[in-house]
């Protein structure tokens, strides 16, 4: 079905805080302007048990089929709970360069999402990388390559709505070139048409043509459609109507972003409903509020024939899903994929003095040292990960130490650091989006001889970036993420027990191109 969206016929997508379903929720998922939940795992998600127990009693509640979403990307956003598979994300994958990994491991996911009785993922970003510290996007991109990020996409996409879950595109327009976050504040993308065409839709319009179900509209400036620096996307019919729909040909449902995000803060409601939005996101901070009728009656009421033709067809097809057994939630095989996606990632970008694979005598004093793992923006939930590059290296090497510092290590941190690496053989550090303090304590530990006289190896445990800070270490690889499977294929391929393989899927300014990536074996 294509054409606008029919004005009265618009829904929202609510959240609510608590773990079961009884009061205000349980009475507002049966409101007919309400098309579903999103649920975060902040404030609704305690484990498996729960969470299947708890969507089931979303949807006895409403007494009709509704969308219960999340954001389980992978990576550093994880939102369906521990005990899910944790896959290392979108650009660990770009750094394997598979799309049947990539599809495989979007079925995995798709499987136990739908275990759980979540039946929306919003995901998979199909952002491109192309601005190096982008604040708010990072590993969470397959990468700058337009077609590999396209592919990839794609095959996303048809592995998730393969397990019954359907696949949401976002940000559209792409948020690779945003200087702010839209958490905060509205990015402005000052990108001409060309441009905007040749890299930043692509892989929208890839994912569209491997029939995602749902497109998310970003809040964005974008003057060079909207001629209006200030307008976000999410209330443009010319982004919605004339390049969404007409455009790039998109017939499913499209939703906003989440509403309580600084970059949507004062748009009226009335306008993405107008402009052509089937479904408004709320977000955490707005738990517990219902839609609004807006003066215009954009919202009404009037039973379950009031939701838009488009999500009726999303739900129906949803329907024809069953719900697979909590067994394949975390599962030996879920595992399996996540070990081998994370040993496929792992990237030796430099090794200068050939220090792989190590080859260490049992005397010989290993010290690891990371940031503590902390949440750098609200699409985070990297700060519930135990740090794990120590236990992953002791396992390997029992004469191991460890020193955990914080993301932005003190001057008392740092001098314990280098004061510990005067006693240890080998000294591996990891750092996280690594700001000056990170970069500070690495420059001393070169410039302190652990790259002579000591097995220094620099690791970048998000993203790749990170070398630039420190470009005088001479072994560095990138390990795209800080999840046991990650870390136990990083401690691998330094032993030499598993080939290195992967490649950069983002170039490092000044330093290496997309592509670059040094192979080993054992």
């Amino acid at each position: 079905m294509t054409g606008r969206s029919s004005p009265g016929l618009a829904c929202a997508l609510i959240a609510f805080e608590g773990t079961r379903v009884e009061g205000p929720i349980a009475h507002q998922v049966g409101d007919p302007r309400v098309a579903g939940v999103t649920l975060y795992g902040s404030i609704n998600i305690e484990s498996a048990e729960q969470t299947r127990s708890m969507t089931a009693d979303l949807q006895r509640a409403a007494n009709r089929p509704i969308l219960i979403a999340v954001d389980q990307e992978g990576g550093q956003l994880t939102a369906a709970g521990p005990e899910t598979t944790h896959f290392a994300g979108n650009m660990a994958i770009g750094a394997a360069g598979d799309e049947d990994l990539a599809f495989r491991v979007g079925a995995a996911t798709g499987l136990e999402l739908a275990a759980l009785g979540i039946n929306l993922n919003y995901a998979p970003v199909a952002d491109i990388a192309s601005r190096p510290y982008n604040p708010s996007l990072g590993i969470r991109s397959f990468g700058e390559d337009p077609a590999a990020v396209s592919r990839l996409t794609a095959a996303m996409v048809k592995g998730l709505q393969s397990s019954g879950v359907a696949a949401t595109l976002k940000h559209f327009p792409g948020k690779g070139e945003a200087q702010v976050d839209p958490h905060l504040e509205l990015p402005v993308l000052d990108l001409d048409l060309e441009r905007l065409n040749r890299v930043e839709f692509a892989p929208f319009r890839a994912g569209i043509e491997a029939g995602a179900r749902f497109v998310m509209i970003g809040h964005y400036g974008l003057p060079a459609i909207t001629g209006d620096r200030r307008l976000p996307t999410s209330a443009s019919s010319a982004v919605m109507q004339g390049v969404v729909r007409d455009q790039l040909g998109f017939e499913g449902v499209i939703v906003t972003d989440a509403l309580d995000m600084g970059a949507f803060e004062g748009v009226a409601l009335e306008e993405p409903l107008s402009a052509g939005c089937d479904l408004l996101l709320y977000g955490p901070a707005q738990a517990g509020t219902l839609p609004i009728a807006p003066r215009s009656s954009m919202l009404i009421g009037g039973g379950p024939s009031a939701l838009p033709p488009r999500l009726e067809s999303v739900l129906a097809w949803l329907a024809g899903f069953p719900q697979p057994e909590p067994s394949v939630i975390g599962s030996s095989e879920h595992a399996a994929l996540a070990a081998v996606l994370a040993a496929r990632s792992i990237t030796l970008v430099r090794d200068d003095q050939r220090r792989l694979p190590f080859k260490l005598s049992s005397d010989c004093k290993v010290l690891a040292v990371m940031p503590q793992p902390t949440d750098l923006t609200p699409a985070d939930t990297s700060s519930m990960v135990t740090p794990g590059l120590g236990a992953a290296l002791r396992h390997r090497h029992p004469a191991t130490d460890e020193i955990t510092v914080g993301y932005s290590p003190t001057d008392a941190e740092i001098s314990a650091v280098v004061a510990a690496a005067e006693s240890h053989d080998v000294v591996v550090v990891g750092t996280i989006d690594a700001n000056d303090a990170q970069k500070h304590l690495v420059r001393l530990l070169v410039g302190g001889g652990a790259g002579n006289e000591r097995t220094l190896i620099t690791v970048s445990l998000r993203t790749p970036y990170d070398l630039a800070g420190y470009p005088e270490a001479a072994t560095h690889l990138a390990a795209y993420g800080i999840h046991p499977p990650t870390m136990t294929a990083l401690v691998d391929a330094l032993f030499g027990l598993t080939p290195i393989s992967g490649h950069l899927p983002v170039a490092i300014p000044g330093l290496y191109p997309v592509g670059h990536g040094l192979m080993r074996t054992s």
